[in-house]
């Protein structure tokens, strides 16, 4: 049974819970509100794919590989074939990176751009851009549908065809501030030509089920909601108590009164299974079990079949350990 967590008996942070998100489309593409029309919407990696492969989640390589953005396909072309769609900004915000050297990623010319909804910071990425729009600078505010870039097919990883040409399209939650000085200690010898802005540092939420809720539920919608509601994966202990995510999602952190009597000696955290941290609970020392810096508590064995595809956990024998990529993901959390 996929379950929800335990955290929500408890008092959430106050938030304009019932603000209407402002995410809108990123092209002229519309096709994602019609049900029977997905294919016109979403590029799938062949022509013999099901849309679902160009959507967001375990959809890649049999279920095993993620996918954390939606691929939105083209509509217009030039006399050679080439997308000549405008990639517009999804809501009001704030440009803060953008590459224009296609060889250094395999999201090829690609932007972010960070927006604050209901006081909870969420970052929109467009990749495999033909152009970022010549004028923008970093720190420039932008509106809603305005106009920040072409679509493409960059990409130093992949060959993308005419026909299958796209704006993949991601809505992040930021992992950490200090990325940059994490990722070589983390990965020796391996080169970061983004800063924070490395796809490795922004953890994705799925933009269309973020669009399409937006969409049917109107005023009633709220992403802080949408947010704390995400399926729980597993739940861990990090024995950390001033790491960035809390300062920037405190939204997200929950009251626990003998935490508040007697000390915060670390962190109880709710991640689904893309790792976003979506639940952070103060634990006490009296309520920590374990010495460890980092505890795996539990797993829901459910979810984790469902969506196996990032390899938080992994299950040996009868027991569930946290997997190289769920180790590193926290520790680059708390880092």
């Amino acid at each position: 049974m996929i379950f929800r967590s335990a955290f929500f008996s408890l008092t959430f942070f106050a938030a304009n819970l019932f603000a209407q998100s402002p995410f809108h489309l990123p092209t002229a593409n519309t096709n994602l509100f019609s049900v029977a029309n997905q294919l016109a919407f979403f590029a799938p990696t062949a022509p013999d794919k099901p849309w679902t492969s160009g959507s967001f989640g375990c959809v890649r390589d049999s279920g095993e590989r993620m996918h954390e953005g939606i691929d939105i396909r083209h509509l217009q072309t030039d006399k050679r074939g080439e997308p000549t769609d405008p990639v517009t900004a999804t809501a009001d915000g704030t440009v803060v990176y953008f590459s224009t050297r296609p060889s250094l990623s395999n999201y090829g010319n690609y932007l972010v751009i960070r927006h604050v909804v209901e006081g909870m910071e969420i970052y929109s990425l467009y990749a495999h851009l033909s152009a970022v729009r010549a004028d923008l600078k970093i720190g420039q505010q932008v509106k809603t549908g305005e106009v920040i870039g072409t679509m493409g097919r960059t990409s130093n990883a992949e060959t993308i065809l005419k026909e299958r040409a796209h704006v993949h399209f991601e809505l992040n939650v930021l992992v950490n501030d200090n990325f940059a000085a994490w990722f070589p200690k983390a990965s020796p010898g391996e080169r970061n030509d983004h800063g924070e802005w490395n796809g490795q540092n922004l953890n994705g939420l799925d933009p269309r089920q973020i669009l399409l809720a937006e969409k049917f539920k109107g005023t009633n919608f709220s992403l802080v909601n949408f947010v704390r509601s995400q399926t729980e994966l597993c739940r861990v202990l990090v024995r950390a108590t001033n790491f960035q995510y809390l300062k920037r999602y405190p939204m997200l952190v929950v009251r626990n009164p003998v935490a508040e009597k007697e000390g915060v000696a670390g962190y109880e955290i709710a991640l689904n299974y893309n790792g976003v941290p979506f639940v952070l609970m103060p634990r006490a020392e009296s309520e920590i079990k374990s010495k460890a810096k980092i505890q795996l508590l539990s797993v829901n064995e459910t979810e984790e079949k469902a969506n196996p595809c990032r390899h938080l956990v992994v299950k040996r024998g009868a027991h569930w350990e946290l997997g190289n990529e769920g180790q590193r993901l926290l520790e680059l959390l708390i880092y």
